[in-house]
């Protein structure tokens, strides 16, 4: 498997997107909430769903299938966000994404791991650091960096996110303990 020069646990948290398995490395996961209201942000990018409040912080919430270009999806009891925590230039920033549902941790050794193949695709590749293999399945392992790009976050910093008052970010923080 091609290492795009970032270590990763063999540990991953699996999660749903239009019935397809995706997982991320537990390294970056921070914690896994329970779906709630999530305040717009204006001016941001349709993907953007706007920010929630987390223990008092404003935490930006991104609809992974909406940045991976798939249909939007219904809200479900299994909907949630995945609080991920993302590094660039020594500097991290926490971000929230949406998905459809958490699966379960699991551990994928490397030789059990395979580079993505060349294939046409709604999901931009440059989001996959390989293909987990599962028995008769495939999960498809995300590179949470390359999902959260600097420009993002710079457009997101932009919008006033990170300057948002507190108490203005979100009235229903709704987190499991």
């Amino acid at each position: 498997m091609t290492d795009k020069g970032t270590s990763y646990s063999d540990t991953y948290l699996t999660f749903y997107l239009d019935q397809e398995l995706f997982g991320l490395s537990i390294d970056s996961v921070r914690e896994v909430l329970e779906y709630t209201t999530i305040t717009k942000v204006p001016r941001t990018a349709d993907y953007m769903r706007g920010v929630i409040n987390v223990r008092g912080r404003p935490v930006p919430v991104v609809d992974l299938r909406k940045k991976f270009g798939l249909d939007e999806g219904e809200q479900t009891v299994d909907t949630c966000i995945i609080i991920v925590e993302v590094s660039y230039d020594g500097e991290s920033s926490i971000m929230g994404a949406l998905v459809d549902g958490v699966q379960e941790v699991l551990d994928i050794p490397p030789s059990q791991i395979e580079d993505t193949p060349k294939l046409g695709s709604t999901i931009d590749m440059k989001f996959i650091r390989g293909l987990g293999k599962l028995e008769e399945n495939f999960v498809i392992l995300l590179d949470i960096q390359a999902v959260f790009s600097m420009e993002e976050l710079s457009s997101i910093a932009e919008s006033g996110v990170r300057h948002m008052p507190e108490n203005r970010a979100s009235t229903n923080v709704g987190m499991q303990g």
